[in-house]
C-alpha cells in the first residue's frame, strides 16, 4: 500500500466487522460493484420507471435494500470515478474533472488496492476514466490484477469501438475496422466479467463492472431494438453530431440499451447462483451521475430523474442523486428501502469493512455498512455525515467551480466560488423549486464557511484562471 495508514483507522474497521460477523455479517465476502453510466434516478422500474423494463434489477431491490438518498460522487463521468476509487469528494481526489489526460497519482490509494492488500483479487471490466496508457492511472497500477475494456472516457462513448484493452495491450474486436458494428462493446465486457467470475469462484474477488450503458452514443444491437419495436412514438430522428452517430430511433434504442443491460445483470446473478455463491457475495448496483439531456437521449419522455431537478453536469439532485440497490442474500433482508445519506467516497471503507482491510489516510468516507444489512444485525448505528460535498469546474479554472453541500435537510448550490448561495429544504422540496436563502440566512452562513473551505485547491484545480498545461493536453489519449 502506497499511502501512510492511520493504525487508528485500520483497527476499527477489523474490530467492527468482527463484532457484527457472529450476528449474520460473514467475513470476506466477494464484492461485485455494478456501475451504469449516465442511468438517472427514475430510470428503473424499482425507482418509479413505467416505460423501460428492468426485470432483474428490479428483483435485486426486491431481493435487498433500495437506498432512496444514496449520491454519486460527481455529477460527470470521471471525477465521479475518482471519488468512489479513491473515498475522497471532489474537493480532495485527483481527478476532479471529465477533460481527461488527468490520472491518478502513483501516491493515491485506491479500493482496489486496499482489497488486493487484503488478499481479494481484484479486476475491473469496462469503462476506466482514471488514466490514460502509459500514465500512473491505468488500472493495473491502481489495485487492479485484471482489466479489460476502455481507459480514456471519450473512448468509451463509441460502441462499436475497432479495439479495447486487454490490461496494457489492444485487443481487436472482430468486425468493427472501418466503421464496422460486429461487436457490441458491451457484450464483450460482459463476457468477460463472467469469466472471471467463474475463474476466481474459489477465492476472495472484487468485480467492478462498469458498464458504458446507457450513454450515448445510442446504438444497441437489433435484437434488442427489437423488444421495444412500435412501442413508443418517435418524434424525431437523431442526426449525429460527427461525434455520435445517428439514430432512427433515440427513444428506442436508449430504453433497449437499459434493458439489455438489466438481462446482463441477470445473467451475472445467475452464475452467482449457478456457482453457489449467491450468500457468499454482495452486489452493487448503482450509476456514476444523474441521467444525461441531449444528443438522442429525451431524459423528460422517460422521466429518467424522477421527480428531481436537473441533469447530468449540474450539481441539482438531478446531476447527483442516483439509484443504489445492494443485494446479499442471507444477510441484507429482502424488499427494504432506506433512506440513510451517504455517498460515493463512502464506499471505500464500506468495502475495506467487509473485506478486513486497511483503510488509508486522509480519506472523507465512512463504513455504512450498518445502513445495508441493518443497524439491528451490526449492534451499532450507520454514521452520520454533518456535510456531503461536490463540485464541477473544467480543468485549469477554465469555467466556474460550481460547488453543493446537503446539511441534513438542508442542500446549498452556488454557480461559482463568489456566488450567492442558493438554499433548498429537501424534505419539503425534493424537486429544489423554492430557493428558500432568504428565510435562514443562519443556515447559509454555516453552509458557506464550509464550502469555502471544503475544497484544497491544487495546480490542475486552481479556484482561477491557471496558466498550467498538463501532460496529454493536446491529445485525445486513446
Amino acid at each position: 500500500m502506497r499511502a501512510m495508514l492511520r493504525w487508528w483507522l485500520v483497527i476499527p474497521v477489523v474490530l467492527t466487522l468482527g463484532a457484527c460477523s457472529g450476528r449474520g455479517v460473514p467475513e470476506r465476502p466477494n464484492i461485485v460493484f455494478i456501475m451504469a453510466d449516465d442511468l438517472g434516478y427514475g430510470h428503473l422500474g424499482a425507482y418509479g420507471q413505467t416505460r423501460i423494463r428492468t426485470p432483474h434489477l428490479d428483483r435485486m431491490a426486491t431481493e435487498g435494500v433500495r437506498f432512496s438518498d444514496f449520491y454519486a460522487g460527481s455529477t460527470v463521468c470521471a471525477p465521479s470515478r475518482s471519488v468512489l476509487m479513491t473515498g475522497r469528494h471532489t474537493g480532495h481526489t485527483s481527478v476532479r474533472g471529465n477533460t481527461g489526460g488527468i490520472p491518478l497519482r502513483s501516491e493515491d490509494v485506491t479500493v482496489a488496492e486496499v482489497l488486493r492488500d487484503a488478499g481479494y483479487v481484484t479486476g475491473i471490466f469496462g469503462k476506466w476514466g482514471l488514466g490514460d496508457s502509459g500514465t500512473t492511472g491505468v488500472p493495473r497500477e491502481q489495485g487492479f490484477d485484471e482489466f479489460f475494456g476502455y481507459l480514456h472516457q471519450v473512448h468509451a462513448h463509441f460502441y462499436y469501438t475497432p479495439f479495447l484493452w486487454a490490461n496494457g495491450q489492444r485487443e481487436a474486436l472482430p468486425g468493427n475496422a472501418e466503421d464496422g458494428r460486429g461487436t457490441y462493446s458491451h457484450d464483450v465486457i460482459t463476457d468477460r466479467a463472467l469469466d472471471f467470475v467463474r475463474r476466481h469462484a474459489e477465492e476472495p474477488f472484487f468485480l467492478y463492472l462498469a458498464y458504458t450503458v446507457p450513454h450515448t452514443e445510442l446504438l444497441v444491437p437489433d435484437d434488442a431494438m427489437a423488444e421495444y419495436a412500435d412501442v413508443f412514438p418517435e418524434p424525431a430522428p437523431y442526426p449525429g453530431d460527427g461525434h455520435y452517430a445517428a439514430q432512427e430511433r433515440p427513444r428506442t434504442a436508449f430504453a433497449a440499451m437499459v434493458t439489455r443491460m438489466d438481462r446482463d445483470v441477470g445473467r451475472l446473478l445467475a452464475v452467482l447462483a449457478e456457482l453457489g455463491l449467491d450468500e457468499k457475495t454482495i452486489v452493487f448496483f448503482t450509476s456514476d451521475n444523474g441521467g444525461q439531456r441531449g444528443w438522442g437521449a429525451d431524459l423528460a419522455f422517460f422521466e429518467g430523474n424522477g421527480p428531481l431537478r436537473g441533469s447530468k453536469m449540474q450539481l441539482y439532485e438531478g446531476g447527483i442523486r442516483v439509484p443504489l440497490i445492494v443485494r446479499w442474500p442471507g444477510v441484507v433482508e429482502g424488499g427494504r428501502t432506506s433512506d440513510h445519506v451517504w455517498a460515493f467516497w463512502d464506499v471505500l471503507p464500506t468495502l475495506a469493512e467487509l473485506a478486513g482491510g486497511s483503510v488509508p489516510d486522509s480519506i472523507d468516507g465512512r463504513s455504512m455498512l450498518p445502513a445495508i444489512v441493518g443497524e439491528d444485525v451490526v449492534g451499532l448505528p450507520a454514521p452520520q455525515h454533518e456535510m456531503l460535498y461536490w463540485e464541477y469546474g473544467n480543468v485549469r479554472g477554465q469555467a466556474p467551480i460550481r460547488q453543493a453541500a446537503r446539511w441534513g435537510r438542508w442542500k446549498a448550490i452556488r454557480s461559482d466560488l463568489e456566488a450567492p448561495l442558493e438554499l433548498y429544504d429537501l424534505s419539503v422540496d425534493i424537486g429544489e423549486t423554492g430557493d428558500v436563502a432568504a428565510s435562514h440566512p443562519d443556515v447559509v452562513d454555516r453552509m458557506r464557511v464550509y464550502l469555502d473551505t471544503a475544497r484544497i485547491p491544487t495546480r490542475e484545480y486552481p479556484p482561477a484562471v491557471s496558466s498550467y498545461t498538463y501532460v496529454g493536453q493536446e491529445r485525445p489519449g486513446w
